[in-house]
């Protein structure tokens, strides 16, 4: 290899396709394996969920104990089959799940799935949002940190990356609020839009995504409202995110600086600026793509205390009232909705980033 493309490109990945087979094989075989340990991680998820729920005894009593007879209460968990063997009723529940059957809401009657559905977009439309915010915040700042490394500026980012991941959600959207809504009034204290925006974008149907309506409206004002309400929660949602994102970015940018086609290019007078800009950045990316999975889990999570903060009208938020109204059986429908989409989304990415790195590949 030249200096030249030493300078241009870095080294290959180095590929690793096992002791039989190509590395078509291997990476067939890698993603097989990912695809099969969806079905454990969601079952065990899933049982866990189940059987913690029922230490509080059947959804029915938990719901509606203390509001009806003690005949009408009974005549209703004997409906529902709540009074027959636990693991009865477990199997069963399983075997609804592996028909999308997540049962039916006690508290408002509403089939579960109808539930994920309505709900369901907005959450998503929150976590783009927010991995938005992520990528803008944490990657720049952490390349930056990576070229002040060991001085204050890199400090200081590093400070600022721990207070980002370690601050609690529902504090941190407190705190945006009483700022930016209440003393400045710069944005809107809470929602996805205004009452108006939002019955002109569901009168028409639309995608359940309000930016994706706003804009096929043609309308400016739908658009500008429904991101001036989506600033505060996204921000709040992915600063937790971004603190991670720059810390990988960092370490990982420092990392690469002791590659021999960094020392290549530094030897021919290649600015340090430039270095990070343009010969460590791309090495240091893989990181993150394969933490992507994980860190959608961790929004999803963040989002119940994020969208309840907000009164953004998510799976969050309504996981957060049937969890008041102690409806159970809406709660194991959504937690299980949950850790099917983490689990599929680690799939996804743990196969992007075997596509990018074939080191990842067992």
């Amino acid at each position: 290899m030249t200096i030249d493309a030493a300078v241009t490109e870095p080294p290959p990945a180095l590929e690793v396709t096992g002791r039989r087979g190509s590395g078509g094989s291997t990476l067939a075989r890698y993603i097989l394996i990912r695809f099969l340990l969806i079905f454990p991680t969601v079952l065990i998820l899933v049982t866990l969920v189940f059987f913690l729920i029922r230490m509080t005894g059947d959804p029915i009593t938990a719901a509606l104990g203390g509001r009806l007879p003690a005949d009408q209460l009974a005549e209703r968990i004997h409906e529902a089959g709540y009074d027959r063997n636990i693991f009865i009723q477990y199997f069963e529940y399983l075997g609804q799940i592996f028909t999308f059957d997540f049962g039916t809401t006690i508290t408002d009657k509403q089939p579960v799935i109808h539930v994920l559905a309505t709900y369901g977009l907005a959450t998503l439309e929150l976590v783009l949002y927010s991995l938005v915010v992520a990528f803008i915040v944490g990657i720049p700042l952490g390349m930056v940190a990576a070229a002040m490394r060991d001085r204050w500026p890199d400090a200081v980012l590093r400070v600022s990356a721990i207070l980002f991941y370690a601050t609690p959600v529902f504090f941190a959207g407190l705190v945006a609020k009483l700022v930016f809504s209440v003393w400045l009034g710069w944005l809107p204290v809470s929602g996805r839009a205004n009452v108006r925006t939002e019955i002109a974008l569901n009168r028409d149907g639309g995608t359940g995504i309000y930016l994706i309506d706003a804009i096929a409206s043609g309308n400016p004002n739908y658009v500008w409202d429904v991101l001036s309400h989506a600033i505060l929660p996204a921000l709040t949602l992915g600063l937790l995110t971004a603190g991670i994102f720059l810390r990988l970015v960092r370490t990982n940018v420092i990392g690469t600086y002791n590659m021999p086609y960094i020392d290549a290019a530094r030897s021919r007078g290649v600015r340090e600026s430039r270095l990070v800009r343009t010969h460590a950045y791309k090495p240091a990316l893989i990181p993150i793509i394969t933490v992507i999975g994980l860190q959608i889990a961790l929004m999803l999570g963040g989002a119940v205390l994020t969208e309840t903060t907000f009164e953004w009208k998510g799976l969050g938020f309504q996981l957060a009232a049937y969890l008041s109204a102690r409806d159970f059986v809406a709660v194991q429908g959504i937690v299980a909705m949950i850790a099917i989409i983490v689990a599929v989304t680690n799939f996804l990415v743990d196969i992007i980033a075997a596509f990018i790195d074939p080191r990842v590949r067992y």
